[in-house]
């Protein structure tokens, strides 16, 4: 069985706490229910309390909790919470006994790696910081593969998180063994990239039919006839065909895979081979890392390198050490940033002392700024004109008014017939 789930807790001894997507409705009724049963303060007058003994728990966000007894004794008892399987020393005075939920079976699940033997026999200390790091709170993938042996036993699975093996990844890091090690030299080729340069490149988006008008965002100018776009499926009132479907679904991957790669980036390898065209991940200034392209050497002292990003068309330049190589899953992703011509107006004719864009002198700097005012941050659509020799579009402003009359008003660009 393959499912999605919640990481809610690494415990000490690196066993991995699930909960299953499907389990969070009655989870969130049950914790509803415990609210509304319990409004008073924890038990506060003397209370002999035993191992095991179940037990509602006040969290520190003032809530309370199912939990159990692990070890009783002293001003404070060391407590798991039945749902999400962390253990904590809780002060007596924030415990209250009943056996009231103890008919509900815990919401967690207990979790081992799938043929995965930790290095010495148990779970480091980095190791286990490691797993809490990435994991904690996180959504995951989990492919079950063994039950347990008793009902209190941990259930074997795989864990995949933006589309790598769990424990290939912590094998990689020395932190365990895999039995299949055809898994790990797959991480370490098709993931974590190799000491050569990846030689794919990224895919185009699919398109919507010629004609049709979609929602779009522009990522991008570089002159005001020639942008980038990315198709803003997600605002598509009417209903999407499987071509838009599929789109908005591979966005939604591409941002959960980025996010893991953020948390993992540490591990990627540095670029050490340049070629034009090449994909690879690039630290940009927010400190976040996103999918980019190389695309030529701008210094040489110390190196400098021109990228663009290929999800927003933005360029920049960088030093190397804001490189890293791409893992490939990354790279089934199609690009969400597509370049497009705008039709139906040219540049206006000026005079000789107009300061004009360097690469696109056939246009003003003032007519790029008017076009910057007229699209950034705006709800604006479009209809597809052409496909080749380059992808051609109209494009509307939210009053189905096209974007470039306001230019020809402004007397900065030419209506072109």
């Amino acid at each position: 069985k393959i499912f999605q789930a919640v990481v809610s807790c690494i415990g000490r001894d690196g066993t991995i706490y699930i909960i299953p997507k499907s389990f969070e409705i009655g989870l969130n009724k049950l914790m509803a229910e415990i609210q509304s049963n319990f409004k008073c303060l924890g038990l506060l007058e003397p209370y002999c309390w035993k191992k095991g003994e179940a037990c509602v728990v006040r969290g520190s966000d003032t809530r309370w909790y199912r939990g159990k007894v692990v070890e009783a004794g002293g001003s404070s008892l060391q407590v798991q919470y039945i749902d999400s399987g962390a253990i904590e020393r809780i002060p007596r005075c924030h415990l209250y006994p009943t056996t009231l939920y103890t008919g509900s079976p815990p919401f967690c699940i207990p979790c081992q790696l799938y043929k995965t033997v930790p290095t010495g026999n148990f779970w480091q200390q980095d190791a286990v910081a490691c797993l809490q790091e990435l994991l904690t709170n996180e959504e995951v993938e989990i492919h079950v593969q063994e039950l347990p042996d008793k009902p209190s036993g941990k259930l074997s699975i795989s864990l995949y998180f933006g589309g790598m093996s769990l424990s290939s990844f912590m094998a990689y890091q020395k932190y365990c063994i895999v039995e299949d090690c055809q898994d790990i030299r797959e991480l370490v080729r098709e993931l974590l990239g190799s000491d050569f340069p990846v030689l794919s490149s990224y895919t185009l988006p699919p398109l919507p039919i010629p004609g049709d008008t979609f929602p779009v965002r522009v990522t991008h100018l570089m002159s005001p006839k020639e942008i980038y776009i990315c198709l803003d499926l997600s605002k598509n009132l009417m209903k999407q065909s499987a071509t838009e479907e599929h789109a908005d679904s591979d966005s939604g991957s591409l941002h959960k895979a980025l996010k893991w790669c953020n948390k993992s980036v540490k591990f990627f390898r540095p670029v050490t081979h340049f070629q034009t065209e090449m994909p690879c991940l690039v630290e940009y200034q927010d400190g976040l890392w996103y999918r980019a392209k190389l695309l030529s050497i701008k210094e040489l002292n110390p190196v400098k390198i021109l990228v663009q990003f290929v999800d927003y068309g933005t360029f920049s330049v960088v030093p190397t050490s804001k490189l890293r190589l791409i893992p490939s899953h990354l790279l089934k992703y199609p690009v969400q940033a597509v370049q497009v011509v705008l039709a139906g107006f040219k540049p206006a004719l000026y005079e000789k002392n107009v300061e004009r864009i360097p690469y696109s002198p056939e246009w003003s700097l003032e007519a790029l700024w008017a076009m910057m005012e007229c699209v950034e941050g705006k709800q604006l659509s479009a209809s597809i004109l052409a496909l080749s020799p380059e992808v051609t579009i109209c494009l509307y402003d939210d009053e189905k008014n096209l974007v470039h009359m306001k230019l020809v008003e402004m007397g900065l660009a030419d209506l072109d017939e």
